[in-house]
């Protein structure tokens, strides 16, 4: 077994500042829910960093690093949404449905055509890209405008453009996806 890098212990940090996220936003203190949700996004910038710099790219490190930004933002989303708890801007449902939704068929779809037609190699794409990148900004915004107690037009422009991304990216995945199922076994 091969020795844990601190690229990778850095993304075991990150899926450990969960919990504490959830508990600071719950009992409302905002402005340290919004101090752990940017120091988890620090290690996420950072443990890639590192494990390019230092060539300790793991086979854990490629499993465990998307599985913790995926924990990371469905959490956000989904206690940013319940109505339980007390804040001024919360993330509509129906957007935490589609967000959850495209990540959940993008997942199933690349399971079961890994299993029924054999590996393929399903690479990340620019919309994925953005569409993540959006929602971590998306929820920067949501919980700043929180602790300050404020509503504001950017935390719905942000909304909207979550919206937009989920569906094209999950729309260019789809597509991207039957051509990979076209092509011949690597």
């Amino acid at each position: 077994m091969g020795r844990l890098t601190l690229a990778n212990q850095l993304t075991i940090l990150r899926i450990m500042l969960i919990p504490a996220f959830v508990l600071l936003v719950v009992y409302g203190y905002l402005g340290w829910a919004l101090v752990t949700f940017l120091a988890a996004g620090t290690t996420d910038a950072l443990d890639g960093l590192i494990a390019r710099r230092t060539g300790q790219r793991t086979a854990l490190g490629a499993w465990l690093d998307p599985m913790a930004d995926k924990l990371l933002l469905v959490t956000t989303f989904v206690v940013l949404t319940l109505p339980a708890v007390p804040l001024t801007n919360h993330v509509p449902l129906w957007l935490t449905v589609f967000v959850i939704s495209r990540d959940t068929a993008i997942v199933g779809v690349v399971a079961i055509v890994s299993l029924a037609i054999g590996p393929r190699t399903f690479r990340p794409s620019i919309w994925g890209k953005l569409a993540t990148a959006t929602y971590i900004v998306t929820s920067v915004v949501i919980m700043y405008y929180n602790y300050r107690r404020e509503q504001a037009l950017v935390v719905d422009i942000f909304l909207w453009a979550s919206l937009a991304l989920t569906l094209i990216s999950g729309i260019d995945y789809f597509i991207r996806l039957r051509r990979l199922i076209n092509e011949p076994a690597e």
